[in-house]
């Protein structure tokens, strides 16, 4: 294939999709360009704060090249990274399988026996991952236990399945060096976590494993090419036809204004795994633009985000909340609301602008009323203390957030159209039916908390002022069907419409998974990878 491709393959984004694909298709003998909008971090250029938003919030435009996303919709808001190692550089490091029922349920439902082909290919992720029961238990998560026996739901508390490095057994404090512990030499040497917290805004001590320690960087050795700081702006079939001859792939500069460096690369195959609303985006550029007019009009239904809340309860003045690992404990309210405790290391402060003082009622004109009425309450009542939880500083120290997620089902459709307060341009856009920003159970929760407790409930300002519910796991809009009146993508995550195209990311999921998304979606990805023959076997058919 490369004597006439610039790559066999070329796969756009490198998170858990891409990063899986990367290195499965380098180990069948193919070549491999992967294009990655976000930038390369080490613990050498990572934020020491995330007050330093330069280089911790992405938005390319405004001079913020980082890696943690907000992107905001009129239905929901959505948190995500862009990096070399996508998400993973900045997530939280949870990887959880979901319940079985999410395969009955949704777009995918029936296209495979599900329940027993999943289980290898979670296990092969579990070991690529290195997920192991958290071992930095702290009081954060002690708290959480604690509020679990208050709700008389104990027995469901656990803690969780992290992809961090430990170091063995004795191992208690961190921060030892380790050869490669996981690839028989192969991956990179690695530190111990030390507990800091820190996960979410990069992990400085190389505990953390994500994707640039395993799946990517074993890609890279095998021959992989990756292209940081590079934007896919066209997708084209040659000699248009629908995919058979390969595709030209049309590239910019990702994060500067003024350096286009637009470059134009030939493949065989080609993989979207740009995150949900990255791939989304691309996709309904081609099929608009008539670049990839087949693309089925399925593109963009049944977006799902979870379900999600965010809470927090913080304590002024008390224990360090901040250490221990991003997420490291959790519990089930009830049989369909999983509640995980989140934290962000000390002096990573930022998030606090996004809470307020938790406030009950209900969604809507009086919700907003009354969080006033509570806040001035608060004030009379405990005057040091709410001046205290409002202060933004000491935030990660003093907070527990509160990630609570549903199983129910729950959907947007995205559409890629002009906004009515700049018609120059085409953005992606939500609409449907609005996902609840308001969980009574998961609000009350944490309202029992904070008394018994002794500490400050705290609700978001998205979901408080506006209705708009937060969401780290958008999830879907690209999903698999039986057919393109069902689905945009195979259950082989072969894209309707197109040969030698797939899509492999958080944009491939048909239900609600009530977890965390990454484990499945590098399982799912997997999978998809074990149907592409080896490049040998293609060169002799």
């Amino acid at each position: 294939m490369t004597d006439t491709y610039d790559f066999d393959v070329v796969i756009i984004g490198s998170g858990f999709g891409g990063s899986v694909s990367a290195l499965r298709l380098s180990e069948k003998g193919y070549s491999v360009g992967v294009m990655e909008m976000g930038r390369r971090w080490s613990p050498e250029n990572m934020p020491s704060s995330n007050w330093k938003v330069w280089d911790f919030l992405w938005r390319p435009l405004l001079g913020l090249r980082g890696f943690f996303s907000l992107r905001f919709f009129r239905h929901v808001m959505v948190l995500h990274g862009n990096a070399v190692g996508g998400g993973s550089v900045t997530y939280a490091n949870t990887l959880l399988v979901p319940p079985d029922s999410v395969w009955k349920d949704g777009s995918w439902a029936g296209l495979d026996d599900w329940e027993s082909v999943m289980p290898s290919h979670y296990a092969t992720a579990k070991q690529m991952l290195g997920v192991n029961k958290n071992q930095r238990l702290a009081a954060a998560d002690r708290a959480l236990e604690k509020m679990a026996i208050a709700q008389d739901r104990h027995d469901t508390f656990y803690t969780t399945d992290v992809g961090v490095f430990f170091g063995d057994k004795d191992d208690t404090s961190g921060g030892k060096r380790y050869p490669d512990p996981y690839f028989n030499g192969e991956g990179p040497d690695r530190h111990s976590c030390i507990g800091c917290g820190s996960c979410m805004t990069g992990c400085i001590y190389n505990a953390k494993n994500s994707l640039d320690k395993n799946y990517l960087y074993l890609a890279e050795k095998k021959g992989a090419q990756v292209f940081e700081q590079t934007r896919v702006d066209d997708v084209r079939p040659l000699e248009n036809s629908d995919g058979d001859k390969g595709y030209e792939i049309f590239t910019s500069h990702g994060t500067s204004l003024f350096r286009k460096n637009k470059r134009r690369f030939t493949a065989k195959k080609i993989i979207f795994s740009a995150s949900s609303l990255g791939s989304q985006e691309l996709l309904f550029k081609l099929k608009q633009s008539g670049s990839m007019p087949n693309i089925s009009d399925e593109l963009g239904k049944r977006v799902r985000t979870n379900a999600e809340s965010l809470l927090a309860l913080r304590f002024p003045g008390g224990e360090d909340m901040s250490k221990g690992v991003a997420i490291g404990s959790g519990f089930y309210l009830d049989d369909y609301t999983h509640i995980e405790a989140t934290r962000y290391g000390k002096g990573h402060d930022l998030l606090s602008l996004l809470f307020t003082p938790l406030t009950g009622g209900k969604p809507g004109l009086t919700r907003p009323l009354l969080w006033l009425a509570t806040l001035l309450m608060s004030l009379i009542r405990h005057p040091v203390k709410t001046l205290r939880a409002c202060n933004p500083f000491g935030f990660a120290k003093e907070t527990i957030i509160f990630l609570c997620m549903q199983t129910i089902e729950g959907h947007l459709n995205m559409r890629y159209r002009r906004p009515w307060y700049f018609p120059f341009i085409k953005v992606l856009q939500t609409e449907g039916e609005p996902i609840p920003s308001f969980i009574p159970a998961a609000n009350k929760f944490v309202a029992d908390s904070a008394a018994q407790m002794n500490g400050m409930g705290a609700s978001m300002v998205s979901e408080l002022f506006f209705n708009i519910p937060t969401t780290a796991h958008c999830m879907g809009g690209c999903g698999m069907g039986g057919s393109p009146k069902s689905g945009v993508i195979d259950s082989q995550n072969r894209l309707f419409g197109y040969k030698n195209a797939y899509v492999c990311d958080g944009s491939m999921l048909g239900a609600n998974l009530g977890v965390n998304p990454s484990l499945t979606i590098t399982a799912l990805s997997e999978r998809a990878m074990s149907f592409i023959p080896p490049k040998d076997t293609i060169a002799s058919a």
